[in-house]
Formats: C-alpha cells, sequence, structure tokens
C-alpha cells in the first residue's frame, strides 16, 4: 500500500493557507504526524479521509486518485477522528455492528462474529451491553478504534488518538497499533504528543504552520538535534533567567536546587553538560531554532 501526495495545498477562506505545497510518500506501516495546534495536522488528515476537497495538488492510493475515485478510496478507509462520537440509543455492541455494516459486513453471522472479536480485542466484550454513552473517555476512544478497524481497512487514519488518556490506556491503544502494522496497511498517526510517534512509528512527518519542515524516520530528527540538549545544575535565583534564554524541556529538584534540561545552540551565561537527546528534545529544539535544518 502506498500514499503519493503531491504538491497539496489548503487555502481557506479568508486566504489563510492550512497546507502549503505538501510532497509525502507513505508506505505500509505506522507513519507518525507530528506538530503543534494549528499546524495543518487535521486539514491534511480530513483530505485523506474524503472529508475535504483539497485546494490544489495530488492524492493517490496506490493508482486510485482522491478526486476521481473517492468511492473506492473511502472503502479502503479506517478513521478514528478526534472529536469521534458515538450514537446515543446504541449499545456498545449495536453501534460497531451499525458501522460494521456500514463498512461492507453484510452477513448478520459474519458481521456478528466479526463484532464480538474486535470487542475481545479492544477490552471491551464485557461492557458490550452498555449504552455507548456510558463508556469511560478511555473506553470511547477504545470503540473509536474499533469502529476504525472493523472493515479491515487497507489505510487507517488517526486524529490526536491519546489525548485526555491516562497512561495505561495509552499505552493499551499504541500496542493495539502496533500489533496492525505488522500487516500490509497504512497507520497514519496524527498527534501533538511526541511520546506516541517516538513509541510506535518507524517514519514521521513534522508539519509548521502548513508546511512540511522534515519527513524521515524519528531517529534522524533526535540526531539532528545531537549536541544541542543541556543538563544544567542550577540554583534557584537562577531559574527565571534560564525559563527567559531556553526552551526548557523538564525541571527536577534535588538538594541543590534544579536539574534542568534546555535545548540550546550553546551555553553561554551558565553551566551546562550535554546529555544525548530524545525525540521531544528534538521535536523542541526543531520546533525553537531549527527548522530551516530539518529537512
Amino acid at each position: 500500500m502506498q500514499i503519493s501526495i503531491n504538491n497539496l495545498t489548503q487555502v481557506y477562506r479568508g486566504g489563510h493557507k492550512a497546507l502549503n505545497d505538501i510532497n509525502l510518500e507513505i508506505s505500509s506501516g505506522m507513519f507518525g504526524l507530528l506538530g503543534p495546534n494549528g499546524a495543518g495536522k487535521t486539514t491534511l488528515m480530513r483530505i485523506l479521509v474524503t472529508l475535504l476537497k483539497p485546494t490544489g495538488g495530488i492524492v493517490k492510493f496506490n493508482d486510485y486518485d482522491l478526486l476521481n475515485d473517492r468511492k473506492k478510496i473511502r472503502s479502503m478507509l479506517g478513521y478514528l477522528p478526534q472529536d469521534f462520537q458515538v450514537i446515543s440509543r446504541l449499545k456498545t455492541w449495536e453501534f460497531l455492528d451499525y458501522v460494521a455494516g456500514l463498512a461492507g459486513l453484510k452477513n448478520k453471522t459474519e458481521r456478528s462474529s466479526a463484532v464480538d472479536e474486535m470487542l475481545e480485542r479492544v477490552g471491551l466484550f464485557n461492557v458490550r451491553e452498555r449504552k455507548a454513552t456510558k463508556l469511560s473517555g478511555g473506553m470511547k476512544r477504545r470503540l473509536g478504534i474499533a469502529q476504525a478497524l472493523i472493515g479491515h481497512p487497507q489505510v487507517v487514519i488517526v486524529d490526536e488518538p491519546t489525548t485526555g488518556l491516562d497512561p495505561e490506556e495509552r499505552i493499551r491503544f499504541r500496542n493495539l497499533l502496533a500489533e496492525l502494522s505488522h500487516k500490509d496497511i497504512i497507520i497514519i498517526l496524527s498527534t501533538h504528543i511526541v511520546g506516541d510517534i517516538s513509541s510506535t512509528c518507524t517514519n514521521m512527518a513534522l508539519l509548521n504552520k502548513g508546511q512540511l519542515v522534515f519527513n524521515d524516520a524519528p531517529e534522524k530528527l533526535v540526531e539532528k538535534c545531537r549536541g544541542h540538549v543541556w543538563l544544567i545544575n542550577a540554583l534557584d535565583s537562577e531559574m527565571e533567567a534560564i525559563k527567559e534564554k531556553y526552551p526548557v524541556i523538564s525541571t527536577i529538584p534535588v538538594d541543590s536546587g534544579w536539574e534542568v534540561q534546555v535545548v540550546a545552540d550553546d551555553m553561554t551565561g551558565f553551566q551546562g553538560k550535554q546529555i544525548d537527546p530524545n525525540l521531544e528534545h528534538a521535536y523542541v529544539y526543531h520546533m525553537e531554532y531549527g527548522l530551516n535544518n530539518a529537512q
């Protein structure tokens, strides 16, 4: 499976350019789409799931064109939007059964079996008779991914899937997606939570203000940040000055004051030592300093 995006542009009313000449190739496996709020991630997702027609550019799913083959592309898709909603009058299994029918599972016996299997996979079988609106926030997100997967899609697109989830739910969700990524399908994970990308994705894109500023393996972005992450042992009296001068990644209280991790090109004015970067460091560094060098 391959998605080819060429010169994709989206301009909203008033001239706001949400996407500016985006070029991407997305292959089977887990693909991370990272960027701050307003970067253009949701606009790109809405275009890919055929909810929004782009202003310009070409998007192809294998040989199918997004504008000319919308019905065929929709049959390939599973989608979990950020604002996923359930139907109030339906029980959990009824909601999933309804979605399965829309996804093309017409045989009632086969559909019932598929619904039960999917509820087991996402840990909702024991609450299958509960009204979907009565599920907890984490359970609703699990039902959301179940409805995205029920039709055996070739492309699964999830938008901010772990926002609001506790750590256990987030890990469960990421593990479920990782299991699926071994199959010949594309899973696009759009998020502003860096840990969701570093834990699951072999390739990623970084968007900022509608522009593609990085497209490669997460490890490559981390390497671009090497030499720019510092650990400072700071006194209480130094903290305000550090925060004003550098993007602070973390602060940990210690007996002598604070251990502070920052990203910067140099440590003029403070004593700091370089430490190994991770994807969170790299993301903050490139958003603050390195976008011109991130390509």
